[in-house]
């Protein structure tokens, strides 16, 4: 794949990933109804914070491994992909987007951000299947295939928890829940799709 494909990969990818409910996108609607709009972005440098240490360990266990096994780590990753797209697809039935506006006073953005990100198991879960096969194909690209794909994956958290923040704070109401439930459906459509593309090129190696 090119730069700009991993790039893209990165943001899309990484945004079936963002949009999921959980601890981290719950972080993003307190901090800005308490921080207003910024409260989005600095909630997502705590969570780039705690992926940052996870990629670098992941990288470095990459480069150590034989060449006979990546090919098994990249059919485990297109295995998680089908497997977390399909789970999308389940939940984006029943998906919405709770507010939770009395929760009180909330922690800083960016610990929070930190905190939701390392104590949440599918983080740990997704890195460890589904990242840890994309950054092996980014690394065909050697180090600035990583960045390239790191890139756009942070970049597709900035931009959704910034959007929830923004919309939060402009007129403390969100996507409607038909809109959101959409958006899940063609995301887990996409995991699928790619999961099955990646066994594909995985058999043919």
């Amino acid at each position: 794949m090119s730069i700009p494909d991993l790039v893209f990969l990165g943001f899309i990818i990484g945004l079936t990933g963002a949009l999921a409910p959980g601890p981290t996108l719950i972080a993003t609607i307190r901090s800005s109804l308490h921080n207003g709009w910024t409260g989005g972005p600095r909630v997502t440098f705590g969570h780039i914070i705690a992926e940052m240490g996870i990629v670098v360990l992941i990288a470095a266990g990459i480069s150590s491994l034989p060449d006979t096994l990546r090919p098994v780590l990249s059919g485990v990753g297109g295995i998680a992909l089908i497997i977390f797209g399909a789970m999308t697809l389940c939940g984006s039935r029943e998906a919405v987007i709770l507010t939770d506006s009395d929760s009180g006073h909330a922690s800083g953005p960016v610990i929070a951000g930190l905190v939701t990100s390392v104590s949440n198991p599918y983080f740990w879960i997704w890195w460890f299947s589904v990242g840890s096969a994309l950054l092996i194909s980014s690394l065909n690209q050697g180090i600035i295939g990583i960045i390239a794909f790191i890139t756009g994956h942070w970049a597709s958290d900035l931009a959704w928890f910034t959007l929830v923040s923004v919309s939060i704070h402009r007129s403390r109401t969100m996507l409607s829940t038909r809109t959101y439930r959409g958006i899940l459906i063609l995301c887990g459509i996409f995991l699928v799709i790619f999961g099955l593309w990646y066994l594909v090129l995985v058999v043919s190696i």
